[in-house]
């Protein structure tokens, strides 16, 4: 006999219609989670494609190398290094503009060109217009988001300042570069479009400008596959070495490629945890449903055995509802994951450069997806399909035998003599079947949870953007220099119109060396006393820095695996390039990128140099804060400027946008899991109960008091599962914080009164609305003929 027959089919269908409510609310808490996996797996393999292709077509480089000054026959040695395929030996330099109808100072970083055509490495992608031509020196190249916050267009003009001279520049091309696909200015952390941007110009124009002819001071090469880029590496410091080379370095540190990388990292983390937290939700919203199911067909399960149907086929036919219903939520929450992820990635592409996203889907992961979806809704059900499949035709045709009540310690306790009635009622009904009471307790604690996660990140953002804009960056303006000078020369500044204050400090690029971990970045030399821009812990307090030795962020600590006590190897990436050994005295933690800092004193002296500064924050006077930009972007020696407002606003505009959309849609899932949470637990109580209530009508009872003994045994489980969904909420937060970690930035973990309040909140109103429409029905309950069910 066939598992299924044309009987079956229309009674799944019948009991699909009459369950329309309840298998829309679970199909829904399963579209949430498949459309949270589905929005992070479509960002995932789109970023990752069009990473992958945006890299091959433009020869995007595997080696960086910076250095003073090398001449030009030394690309022979280079090109006789084993292992590079092609490399590109460029001019790069900075200049700070004057835009037209901009008040604000503008930075750029200049890359030279080939005087004809492509470069052989990292290659443009020219949206509009054409390279520079031979022999026109004015002709540059501008990096599109620069492009589009001046609104910028072939044939434009503006000024720019480079190596001290003041030119005229046209632009003739808008590109996008693989190597910039995140840009972001000197001493910054976001990238600010309207005040920093990337220039291309012709190598000879550049070099002349950078006194540079006949040199480089730049070299990015691509590396033949199978070959190890650490050897390639080891031999081009080798031969840069002596030419002022900071130290070659591969794609991975690469601080572009890093962020992406990062952005990566936590799709894949957010593609695993939401939707694990979904599909429990789920598998406990269908056994409970197909339990019930079950329990009221005892009578059909016999029937349909004597007439020859078997254990499978009876298995195989509730099975069926299971995945009839997780089919419904799989192609909704595919639809809305797909839909989702296209709105994220515009977003992912005003955040990172690409020439346009590959929207992307891989068959195969919506196959597993689709696997593990039906598989787990299938266990949700497995065992209330066991036992339909395996209850005896005699045994199904009698009703289930009536539970044993007994008054027990715990209905004496919570339900003393005063209690009304209906109210013990609703005790002993909580108490009669515990382990359904906890499962319903445990569903809308997982949904106040849902909720809780997503809206904590709201208070996370606030808390970032306090601690770094409002604690720990109290400066209006950071100005950094093109090299060191010494401190006294601060008060050069300070003496300018406009300015209050200056405070300078020391920046040193440097590896940081322990074993076999190292992390490329900058050492921090701040002064004594600093006050406009200090180290703070997890409670926002300054931290006092150590007289001698290192303090490290806790996540570079991690990185480097050290604790405080042991010392790690210091290589510093300018000047004589000495390598030094230095204690780590402390530990601290911040929410915006990493760092290793030291008192300016001991950084200089372990250098052993006097007193110098290479970045100077200023508190200016807002009202002559044009005439100090002004003066700051003819000072000679000032190699770019960054304002603390302009970095705020980009926060919001970038890191903080795309967090909080991707928040708001978690906050709206985990309103879907609490009503259908609630909604279930209702119209399960309401069919369990409808004899009884029925009964209690006929004997006198009002319609409000039926009411209260339905609602009540609700309430009494919001009570209970809201304050464990905030424990739950916590704890999962705390998982998530933890598995989001990136160089970038580290989550907070914090949770205010208003997100407790607003988790507690959508629960609440999704049970109202759900306690509505039990009433309704209680209302219009045909008391004879649920009298007439049989038992």
């Amino acid at each position: 006999m066939a598992l299924t027959t044309p009987s079956l089919n229309t009674k799944i269908r019948r009991e699909l219609w009459q369950m329309r409510g309840q298998v829309l609310a679970i199909a829904l808490v399963i579209a949430g989670g498949v459309a949270v996996c589905v929005l992070s797996l479509v960002n995932y393999s789109s970023l990752v494609s069009t990473r992958a292709v945006y890299y091959d077509d433009y020869r995007f480089a595997e080696v960086f190398a910076l250095l003073k000054r090398a001449p030009l026959y030394v690309t022979q040695q280079i090109a006789a290094i084993p292992g590079i395929s092609r490399f590109s030996a460029r001019v790069e330099g900075s200049a700070k503009l004057e835009m037209p109808g901009f008040e604000d100072p503008v930075s750029a970083r200049l890359v030279s060109l080939p005087e004809h055509g492509q470069p052989e490495v990292n290659q443009l992608f020219l949206r509009r217009g054409r390279l520079p031509l031979a022999g026109r020196g004015h002709e540059v190249v501008v990096i599109q988001g620069f492009a589009e916050a001046h609104q910028l267009e072939p044939g434009d003009h503006f000024t720019g300042i480079i190596n001290g001279r003041r030119q005229e520049l046209t632009i003739t091309g808008i590109a996008e570069a693989p190597e910039f696909i995140y840009v972001l200015a000197p001493g910054s952390m976001l990238p600010d479009y309207p005040r920093y941007g990337v220039l291309w110009m012709g190598r000879e124009a550049l070099a002349a400008a950078m006194d540079m002819k006949g040199a480089f001071n730049s070299l990015v090469a691509r590396v033949e596959p199978g070959v190890p880029v650490a050897s390639v590496i080891d031999n081009l410091d080798r031969v840069l070495d002596r030419y002022g080379g900071t130290g070659a370095y591969g794609r991975e540190d690469h601080f572009s490629h890093q962020m992406l990388d990062d952005e990566l990292a936590q799709l894949r983390t957010m593609a695993t945890i939401f939707p694990a937290i979904f599909m429990t939700v789920a598998m406990f919203l269908l056994n409970v449903v197909i339990n019930r199911l079950i329990s009221t067909q005892r009578d059909i399960i016999a029937t349909l055995k004597a007439f020859g149907y078997s254990n499978v086929q009876i298995g195989w036919h509730y099975s069926q509802l299971v995945l009839t219903i997780s089919v419904i939520g799989l192609l909704l929450g595919v639809a809305l994951g797909v839909w989702a992820g296209r709105a994220m990635g515009e977003i992912y592409m005003d955040y990172y450069r690409f020439p346009s996203l590959l929207f992307r889907l891989d068959p195969a992961w919506l196959l597993l997806l689709a696997i593990v979806t039906l598989l787990v809704a299938w266990l949700g059900g497995w065992q209330a399909i066991r036992r339909a499949a395996a209850l005896p035709p005699a045994e199904g045709m009698r009703p289930e035998g009536p539970a044993r009540f007994r008054v027990t310690a715990a209905e004496r306790f919570f339900a003393p003599r005063g209690f009304s009635q209906p109210s013990r009622m609703v005790v002993r009904q909580l108490f009669r079947r515990p382990g359904r009471t906890l499962l319903s307790v445990s569903g809308i604690a997982m949904a106040s949870a849902i909720v809780l996660v997503g809206n904590f990140q709201f208070d996370a953002v606030s808390l970032m953007v306090h601690s770094q804009f409002a604690r720990v960056q109290q400066q209006d303006v950071t100005a950094t220099l093109i090299d060191p000078v010494n401190s006294p020369a601060l008060y050069d500044l300070q003496s300018q119109p406009g300015i209050r204050y200056a405070e300078g400090r020391r920046v040193v690029t440097a590896r940081l060396v322990n074993g076999h971990r190292e992390w490329r970045g900058a050492v921090i030399g701040m002064p004594d006393q600093a006050s406009l821009q200090f180290v703070i812990d997890q409670e926002l307090k300054p931290v006092s820095l150590p007289e001698e030795g290192l303090l490290l962020t806790d996540f570079l600590a991690r990185r480097l695996d050290v604790a405080p006590g042991q010392t790690l190897e210091i290589e510093i990436l300018e000047g004589d390039r000495r390598r030094v050994e230095l204690p780590v005295a402390g530990i601290t933690s911040e929410f915006l990128g990493v760092g290793a800092y030291m008192r300016l004193a001991s950084l200089n002296r372990a250098l052993g140099e006097g007193r110098l500064v290479n970045q100077v924050l200023l508190n200016i006077d807002p009202l002559r804060a044009q005439e100090t930009y002004r003066e700051l972007r003819e000072t000679p020696r000032i190699l770019g400027i960054s304002i603390r407002q302009a970095m705020l606003d980009s926060f919001y505009e970038t890191l903080a946008k795309t967090f909080l959309t991707f928040t708001l849609f978690i906050s709206m899932l985990g309103g879907i899991i609490a009503f259908g949470v609630v909604y279930n637990t209702v119209r399960i109580s309401l069919a369990e109960k409808g004899r009884e209530l029925a009964s209690l009508r006929v004997l006198g009872y009002t319609h409000n008091e039926v009411n209260h003994i339905l609602l009540a045994e609700v309430a009494v489980m919001l009570v209970l599962g809201i304050p464990l969904g905030w424990l739950a909420g916590y704890g999962l937060s705390w998982a998530i914080i933890t598995a989001m970690q990136t160089e970038l930035y580290r989550v907070p973990l914090t949770i205010t009164a208003q997100s407790l309040a607003i988790s507690s909140a959508v629960v609440v109103v999704s049970a109202i609305a759900s306690g509505v429409i039990a009433w309704w029905r209680l209302r219009n309950l045909d008391l004879i003929a649920v009298l007439k069910t049989r038992e």
